[in-house]
């Protein structure tokens, strides 16, 4: 038994928003150091200590000037770690910045699978638009392509969402299997595919990115705070051949829609990209250990991931909800509560991987919960 005393946490604030409230505002800063966050599906080994001190150096220049007006200078330095056209790229100020504009104004109906991110479904214009598709549970949730596509067609959409790997799913679809659907379904108006966790997904990584060029009505967007780990810099981007979907999107942007912080950020990713590439693989190594020992423990299902997080529904008597309470509370761990996603029920969760030592917190916090409530459930 290694319960820690009680916290206190203001419950209310996880029924004001559709995502997870933030660990300060629930808990108070003071209580951070205590806590292991494992909401926070972003790279816990990137930018490393000498990155940082670099940015902490540059902070009282760099907020007392303007970010730069012309944006093909970010875009290059972007590039030049995606190897791809920098004409070919828009930079956001995080990627919900531009999934707001891509669904707002580019989109008149899209099929999306459910489970999702939110934002494809809360920012569309119109909320008879979105047709769900919802994904089968006996199934873990994986998406069948070929389904999707005759659904697609049956139902006469004209845009369709896939991302890869699934979020909250981690459910990962191969790249070749993402090239077939591409090429069936090239007379849709427009396919986005989100792979914001891609580059956790394998060491050779299965992005559609070298083949950015062979679809027209493909839009890929990424959210730079989850592979580079800098959600407070707001930072994402999308990438595609299509030259008027790409100048729809920036004609949405204001001239400073990144930071000055955020623009030397990425000054410096041609320079750390070695360093970047070895943290990505030290990610997926912890989260290949973390699912390993999770689908051990009696009471809850694991869902196969390809990303740095793992879907887990309980099965001891706990709704997530209790559980979350329950995790934050008692262990000081910090899980996402799934219940409010759509196409799920109310017993998943959600953990990203935080590192071997302290994803050892919530693995032996879940076995001792088991071997507590399962005696007590069905």
């Amino acid at each position: 038994m290694f319960t820690k005393k009680k916290l206190e946490i203001k419950r209310h604030l996880f029924y004001e928003t559709s995502h997870s409230p933030s660990l300060a505002d629930i808990v108070g800063k003071e209580m951070l150091d205590k806590i292991v966050d494992f909401c926070f599906i972003a790279n816990p080994y990137y930018p490393d200590k000498k990155l940082l001190k670099l940015l902490q150096r540059e902070l009282p220049m760099l907020i007392k000037s303007y970010p730069s007006s012309n944006s093909i200078i970010s875009q290059r330095n972007l590039a030049s770690v995606l190897h791809v056209d920098p004409c070919s790229l828009v930079i956001g100020n995080g990627a919900t910045e531009l999934i707001t504009i891509i669904v707002e104004e580019l989109i008149d109906d899209i099929a999306i699978p459910v489970p999702t991110f939110s934002e494809y479904t809360e920012k569309i214009r119109r909320k008879d638009c979105a047709k769900l598709f919802q994904l089968p549970a006996e199934q873990d949730y994986q998406l069948n392509l070929d389904i999707y596509a005759a659904w697609i067609d049956e139902n006469k959409i004209t845009s369709a969402l896939i991302i890869n790997p699934g979020n909250p799913t981690g459910q990962l679809i191969p790249l070749n299997a993402m090239m077939k659907f591409l090429d069936k379904m090239s007379h849709l108006k427009m396919i986005i595919v989100d792979e914001s966790f891609i580059d956790f997904a394998d060491e050779n990584i299965p992005s559609l990115l070298p083949h950015i060029d062979k679809f027209r009505n493909l839009m890929l967007v990424r959210s730079m705070s989850k592979h580079c780990g800098i959600p407070g810099l707001r930072l994402g981007y999308c990438c595609s051949s299509n030259k008027e979907y790409l100048k729809c999107v920036r004609k949405s942007l204001p001239v400073w829609n990144i930071n000055t912080l955020a623009e030397y950020f990425l000054t410096q990713l041609k320079k750390t990209d070695a360093d970047y590439h070895k943290a990505r693989l030290k990610v997926i190594s912890d989260i290949r250990y973390f699912y390993q020992e999770l689908k051990k423990i009696e009471g809850f299902h694991v869902y196969p991931t390809g990303s740095n997080f793992v879907l887990i529904k309980s099965h001891c008597g706990l709704t997530a909800t209790e559980l979350q309470h329950i995790l934050l509370e008692e262990y000081h761990a910090y899980v996402r509560d799934c219940s409010n996603k759509v196409g799920l029920d109310a017993y998943h969760i959600r953990a990203a991987s935080q590192g071997r030592k302290k994803d050892k917190i919530l693995i032996k916090a879940l076995q001792e919960i088991s071997a507590k409530y399962s005696k007590k459930s069905f």
